[in-house]
């Protein structure tokens, strides 16, 4: 897998956050992903959104076709996902997306992953197998120090030193990166009509 080398992590830095909105029914329907273009963690320049199937496969898949035929494509410098499944249990093979788009991932958790209790919810899924392999595919979670506190990831594409300098640069105001942060609002809002809780 290539990895991208940074020379220098500037506040200019475009960043692509991912995160989905909330939804009902377990296996039926579609859910928003909402993706906001931030330069690092002070300026939103864009917005971009499309819908995959809720407990699908199709996640990975959308959220390529979603960067690759955005206008801010050639401005874009990384991709950071809110953990790695959205719309229920729809995996994103984080090694794939960097290949197809070719930025590099960093996939974001407040608490390090429960891998058990994933494992358990998969047991209701016939092919669980399948769906467990992406898990392990996306490779070891690492702790980061973010100043006060840390986060949990899991990368593709760029150096576990890199990430970590482009989310102590974009956490300014939360634990979370500015884009996964104001994603989640946008995403809840329109799903729900109003914000509410924390990202």
């Amino acid at each position: 897998m290539k990895t991208t080398r940074f020379r220098a992590i500037k506040r200019e830095l475009r960043i692509l956050g991912i995160d989905d909105g909330p939804f009902k029914f377990k296996g039926k329907g579609n859910a928003i992903l909402v993706g906001t273009v931030f330069r690092s963690g002070f300026w939103l320049d864009g917005l971009l959104t499309t819908k995959i199937k809720i407990d699908g496969f199709d996640a990975t898949k959308k959220i390529i076709e979603m960067v690759n035929k955005s206008r801010h494509k050639d401005q874009l410098r990384v991709i950071m996902l809110d953990g790695l499944t959205f719309g229920g249990m729809n995996f994103v093979d984080i090694h794939k997306l960097n290949d197809k788009t070719g930025l590099p991932v960093i996939v974001v958790n407040r608490r390090r992953p429960r891998f058990e209790k994933i494992k358990n919810a998969l047991k209701h899924f016939k092919d669980s197998a399948q769906r467990w392999k992406f898990i392990e595919k996306a490779g070891e979670i690492q702790q980061v120090n973010i100043g006060n506190h840390n986060l949990y990831i899991q990368t593709a594409g760029i150096m576990v030193e890199d990430a970590q300098k482009i989310l102590k640069l974009s956490c300014t105001r939360a634990k979370i990166p500015e884009p996964l942060r104001v994603a989640h609002l946008i995403a809840a809002g329109i799903v729900k009509g109003e914000s509410k809780g924390r990202a």
